[in-house]
């Protein structure tokens, strides 16, 4: 089998690492690829963007499965376009998926049909946006209706802030078009949580949970970023009601877009929010989160290409997942500067020494190969994950990896599964 992996990142390294695994497998290839990727699958210097080259080239090499990693080019319809072709491709297609690329239209799905979530209200205006704030406690959420790569999302604890937050999207078009609608929503209290399901837009299949820090520092603090750490499983999910709500909420909106006429076939990324009241939907994405597959996928004993393929041909009640008992603790390595301004070209250390540790992964994300040599060159460098014999071991094996990898201006989160410490 032949497969193709669109993206760049941490996410579509960690997919090709997995399919790799599977010796019906033949080759894969990478568009465009990093540095990482290329120890396991053939570059090709196609953007994510360029739909039409990337069907032109799954066409010409005889593709088998092209897996989508990347929200953008879902929202912009590559899947379609693959399917008019008569190429098998995994993700959504264009009206799937804008479950991710309009945060208006998954809100207004989830209210139609039943589904769980905050007190929220769509706007394109500031004066009529802030009416609604009033009548909220703070603080207050903020988020751009489109994609805007994870950093579309405000906590304003108070209403000046809210009203900045509405003044940057609405009037100084600091998210462009992304940012012409916005939607402000009630802060809700409890354990934030990743459910990721597989779906052939009939049977759903629940992937182990997750947990994410999208903060930039410790202790939650600091601006949104794309996602700076996971871990999986969660100790505070335990099989009863709670799980049976978030599988439920898979479950249900796989069925809410059926009824609309969306074949919905992919994986559907759920954050939730566990509250005192139950589960309540925080957003939707479209594709496998980053980073929690690189917390995820480590942890599946299945096998994944099977899984997928299941979901392109519409046959996934026929399938399981395995997991092994094992946790997964998942650390990125941010350049100095992210997720504002950051340096390029900076020389990579010590990923030699990482690759010779047992059950421990270095999924690249910013690099590139300059003069022979690995070098940043992204915000995300390099996620570090770990198998262990509970949280406490695999939280102990990421660090020390990634305390042996070196570049300059390296930033991480210290404290990435270390609440939970003693848990699992």
């Amino acid at each position: 089998m032949r497969v193709l992996v669109v993206g760049n990142g941490a996410r579509e390294h960690a997919l090709c690492w997995a399919l790799s695994r599977d010796a019906s497998v033949e080759r894969i290839y990478a568009a465009p690829g990093n540095a990482g990727m290329a120890e396991i699958a053939t570059l090709e210097k196609i953007s994510a963007a360029d739909i039409p080259g990337l069907v032109e080239f799954a066409e010409r090499e005889s593709i088998d499965l092209t897996v989508v990693g990347p929200e953008a080019p879902l929202v912009a319809g590559l899947v379609d376009e693959m399917q008019a072709r008569g190429l098998r491709a995994f993700g959504p297609t264009r009206d799937g998926a804008r479950i991710e690329g309009s945060k208006a239209w998954a809100r207004r799905l989830c209210d139609d049909h039943g589904i769980p979530g905050p007190r929220a209200g769509e706007f394109d205006a500031v004066d009529p946006a802030m009416a609604f704030v009033e009548t909220l406690d703070a603080p207050f959420v903020v988020k751009v209706d489109g994609l805007a790569a994870g950093k579309g999302v405000t906590i304003a604890e108070d209403r000046a802030s809210a009203e900045r937050a509405l003044q940057d999207s609405l009037v100084r078009k600091v998210f462009g078009d992304s940012g012409a609608r916005v939607v402000v929503e009630e802060f809700l209290e409890g354990e934030e949580v990743t459910a990721l399901g597989l779906t052939d837009g009939s049977a759903v299949i629940p992937l182990a949970l997750a947990q994410d820090y999208k903060r930039a520092l410790d202790g939650d603090r600091g601006p949104n970023t794309g996602g700076m750490g996971a871990y999986s499983p969660l100790p505070f999910v335990v099989p009863g009601e709670r799980k049976e709500q978030i599988e439920g909420v898979l479950r249900a909106t796989v069925a809410a877009m059926a009824s609309m006429g969306i074949e919905y076939r992919g994986v559907l990324y759920a954050g939730l929010m566990l509250t005192d009241r139950g589960a309540r939907v925080l957003e939707f994405n479209c594709r496998f989160g980053d980073p929690e597959t690189q917390a995820i996928l480590p942890r599946l004993t299945s096998n994944l290409t099977e899984l997928l393929l299941a979901c392109v041909e519409g046959n996934l009640a026929d399938c399981t997942a395995e997991w092994t008992a094992q946790a997964c603790v998942a650390v990125v390595l941010a350049s100095h500067g992210y997720p504002g301004d950051y340096p390029t070209g900076v020389p990579i250390e010590g990923l030699d020494r990482v690759r010779d540790r047992d059950g421990v992964q270095a999924f690249h994300a910013g690099t590139a190969v300059r003069d022979g040599r690995v070098v940043t060159s992204g915000g995300r460098v390099v996620t570090i994950s770990a198998l262990g014999e509970g949280l406490d071991d695999a939280r102990r094996r990421a660090y020390e990896a990634c305390g042996l990898i070196e570049f300059e201006g390296k930033t991480l989160r210290g404290d990435v599964a270390q609440r939970i410490q003693g848990a699992a």
